[in-house]
C-alpha cells in the first residue's frame, strides 16, 4: 500500500471515529435527561387535574389562585424553611405567562411564589422544594421566595397597593404555617427577611420601592402573628 492511500485510509478512519464520538455523547446526554425527568416529581412540568391541584394548594399556601410547578428546582430543599425572600418581576407578567418562562428547563430560574398586579397568588415551587431564585444556594434553601409585579418600569420599580395587601397576607401565611415567629429585616442578610441584591451584586431587584418598604413589612406582618 502506498503512501498516498494509507493517508487516506488513515483520515476516513478519523472521521468515522469522530462520528462514533458524536453519537456516543449524544446518547449520554440523551439517557441523562431521561434520568434527570425521571427523577422529577410527578406533578411538576404539566397541567394538574383539579384534585392534583387542590392537593398540591393544601399543602403550600390556601392563598394560591393559580398553580404550574416549575421543573427549575431541587426536590426537596435541603434545609427547613427559616426566611422569606422577596423579588420583584422587573414588569408586570400574567401568572401563566410567568410560569411558561419558569417551565423552561433551560432558563434555570423559578421562585416559590409570585403575585400579580392584581394581587392573585401563583405557586411555581412547593414549599418542600427550594426554588432557584436568589443566585444564592443557602439562602434559597432556607428561604420561601415570592415574585412580585411592578406597575411601574424602571424609576422606583413601585408596586400597586393589591400586589403589596398580597405580599403582606402571603408573608403572614407563610410565617404560621412555617413555625417563623416574627421577621426580622437587618438591611443585610443576616435577618429572617431578605432581598435578592443582598445575594447578587449585580442586581438592583427588589428595586427601589419594594427595599423601603422591607421594615414596614416586617412591621405588619408581626402585628398579624402577635394576634
Amino acid at each position: 500500500m502506498d503512501k498516498r492511500k494509507a493517508d487516506k485510509n488513515t483520515k476516513f478512519l478519523s472521521i468515522w471515529l469522530l462520528l462514533a464520538g458524536f453519537v456516543v455523547l449524544a446518547v449520554l446526554v440523551f439517557v441523562l435527561c431521561l434520568i434527570s425527568d425521571q427523577k422529577l416529581p410527578g406533578f411538576v412540568g404539566r397541567e394538574l387535574t383539579e384534585a392534583e391541584r387542590e392537593s398540591v394548594i393544601e399543602r403550600n399556601s390556601s392563598l394560591v389562585d393559580y398553580v404550574f410547578l416549575s421543573p427549575n428546582a431541587d426536590f426537596p430543599r435541603e434545609d427547613e424553611i427559616k426566611k422569606i425572600t422577596i423579588h420583584h418581576m422587573a414588569g408586570d407578567l400574567g401568572l401563566e405567562e410567568l410560569g411558561e418562562a419558569f417551565g423552561e428547563r433551560d432558563r434555570r430560574a423559578s421562585a416559590n411564589y409570585a403575585i400579580d398586579g392584581a394581587g392573585r397568588i401563583a405557586l411555581y415551587v412547593e414549599e418542600s422544594n427550594r426554588a432557584w431564585t436568589s443566585s444564592n444556594e443557602e439562602n434559597d434553601n432556607q428561604a420561601v421566595t415570592i415574585e412580585v409585579a411592578n406597575d411601574e418600569i424602571g424609576g422606583d420599580w413601585h408596586v400597586g397597593s393589591a400586589a403589596y395587601g398580597t405580599l403582606i397576607d402571603l408573608c403572614e401565611d407563610i410565617c404560621r404555617r412555617n413555625g417563623i415567629e416574627e421577621l426580622v429585616y437587618t438591611g443585610d442578610a443576616d435577618g429572617n427577611l431578605t432581598i435578592h441584591k443582598m445575594f447578587k451584586e449585580d442586581t438592583e431587584c427588589p428595586g427601589p420601592y419594594l427595599e423601603n418598604k422591607m421594615e414596614e413589612i416586617a412591621v405588619k406582618v408581626n402585628e398579624r402573628l402577635r394576634k
